[in-house]
């Protein structure tokens, strides 16, 4: 069976997928609004989502995903003002499992993040992110 496939739109003929539109949805109810994140970086996420749910991303793991997407990016004092100090404390335990761990789709958006140099400096520092 073909996999699924993500479209970014070619010149308004082909709108963007539904997976795509879900994310930028998501993102935004995150607080982080969808055009200061590359349209690669989105695409990794949507890939890294389908490989961790193969038949389809159920629609409660975008916010969850774009929540944490959107605590490496903003830091956890901005963060913090605007989802508030217990999505502040889901993300950092769900960053110390996924370091804990190495594995699994938390650790992989972490690392996207780190790797595509959008992570928040102090995010880094707090839990001594490397790429080595």
């Amino acid at each position: 069976m073909a996999g699924r496939r993500c479209s970014l739109g070619f010149l308004g003929m082909f709108g963007r997928s539904g997976d795509l539109r879900q994310l930028d949805a998501a993102l935004r109810g995150a607080d982080l609004h969808p055009a200061l994140v590359p349209e690669g970086v989105k695409l990794t996420i949507v890939n890294l989502m389908k490989d961790h749910w193969p038949e389809q991303p159920p629609p409660q793991a975008y916010p969850r995903v774009a929540n944490l997407f959107s605590y490496c990016i903003a830091g956890p004092e901005t963060f913090e003002r605007v989802q508030g100090p217990q999505q502040r404390l889901d993300a950092e335990h769900r960053i110390e499992a996924a370091i804990e761990t190495g594995d699994g789709l938390d650790a992989q958006i972490v690392l996207m993040a780190l790797h595509a140099k959008l992570i928040n400096a102090e995010v880094v520092e707090r839990f001594r992110l490397s790429t080595g």
